[in-house]
Formats: C-alpha cells, structure tokens, sequence
C-alpha cells in the first residue's frame, strides 16, 4: 500500500490545529501559585503544551501521585473557565480540513486533553463539523496515553491501523501512533521540531497545514 493512500487522518489538538500555549501556561502559572510553588515564566512552562499533564507535573515538578491530582484539579479549575479560550486556530487549518474533506478522507482528533474540553475548543472555533470522532482523555476508561486515545479513535471508527495516518507537532503523537503500527507525521509549525522527529521516527515531517494537505490529496 502506497504509504499516504490512507484515508482516515487523525489530528492531535494542541500545536497541530490551534496554538493553545497561552491558556495552558497562564493556568499551569496559576496552579503553581495555587500550591504554594515558585511561579516559572511563561518561556520555562512551554514544554507543558502537548504531552499528558499528569507526566509533565510528576515529572518537572517532582510531584508525588497525591499532589499531581491536586495540581490537575487547580490547573483546571482556571483552564476550563478561561484558559481553553486563550487560544487560537493556525492560519491555514480550515483550508487544510476543507481540502482533505473533498478529497474524500475521513478526519478526527486524538488528542491528550480532556475529551470535553478538545470538543468545546473544536466547536468554540468551528472547527468540530470537520469530524467525524473527538477523542481524549477521559478519566471514566483511563485513556491516559496518547496510544490509547488513537486505538479509542480508531475502534470508534472502525479503522485498522495499517488504514490511518496520525499527524501532530511532539514526539508523543508519533510514538504514541507507532505503538499501534500507525504510521505518523511531524508538523513544524507547532510546538517540535525537526530533531525531536527525526529521535522518534516520524514516517514523514512537513511545514505546514498546506504541505499536509498536498500530502494526503
């Protein structure tokens, strides 16, 4: 099978369809302060975008299990009223889905965020009506990896990996889809870079929303 004749994309959501830093940082600053810990700026909080919170809290902050959930608890807390606004969708994107979309693929989002809130934020910027399955994490079935989030989507969708391309900015997007033998794209517009996909095998790496779509037409 020719390696992009697949017609089931799945996205990730943070730095692969919007720019989120802001609302994830100004809330991981108000958890800090909310602990009782130092207040790290907003350059030193921006590897927080993307992965699973609960690993980056453990493991930057040297969190015991008991204050991990504490600090969700607190990051949310301003997250899900204000922070998942402070965001913004990259030029490019509707173009992008609305030319996949003709082309006759099938789209979704696998996303580490809360299910909930990656569907607010997608209908919040219009972009949900571009989806056929939103999944994330889901604290009621432990989807807290991103593998297990892409084989949610792909039993929902009734997809075998080997018919489905994830495409995302970190390394936890194409590892997490290479754990399920789904192959997995690199974009540079977002939070990675070239290095960090190159470490972790990415099956291909593009610039752009536009390049995604030239890729998969």
């Amino acid at each position: 099978m020719d390696l992009w004749k697949q017609k089931v994309l799945l996205f990730d959501l943070d730095g692969t369809l919007t720019d989120s830093a802001r609302g994830i940082i100004r809330s991981a600053q108000y958890m800090q302060k909310k602990m009782g810990q130092d207040v790290w700026t907003a350059e030193a909080l921006r590897f927080l975008v993307g992965p699973p919170l609960r690993d980056s809290f453990r493991e930057a902050f040297g969190m015991k299990d008991a204050e991990v959930e504490q600090a969700i608890l607190y990051f949310r807390e301003r997250y899900f009223s204000v922070g998942l606004f402070e965001n913004a969708v990259y030029d490019g994107i509707v173009e992008m889905l609305q030319a996949l979309q003709t082309s006759g693929k099938r789209l979704a989002v696998a996303t580490s965020k809360h299910q909930t809130t990656a569907v607010r934020i997608l209908e919040h910027f219009g972009l949900a009506k571009y989806f056929e399955v939103i999944g994330g994490d889901d604290p009621t079935s432990s989807r807290n990896t991103k593998a297990k989030v892409v084989a949610h989507v792909l039993k929902e969708m009734h997809v075998a990996p080997q018919d489905a391309v994830m495409i995302g900015d970190r390394k936890y997007d194409i590892e997490g889809a290479h754990a399920l033998g789904v192959q997995a794209v690199g974009v540079l517009y977002g939070y990675g870079s070239a290095e960090e996909f190159a470490a972790c095998g990415a099956d291909a790496v593009v610039k752009t929303p536009q390049d995604v779509a030239e890729l998969f037409r």
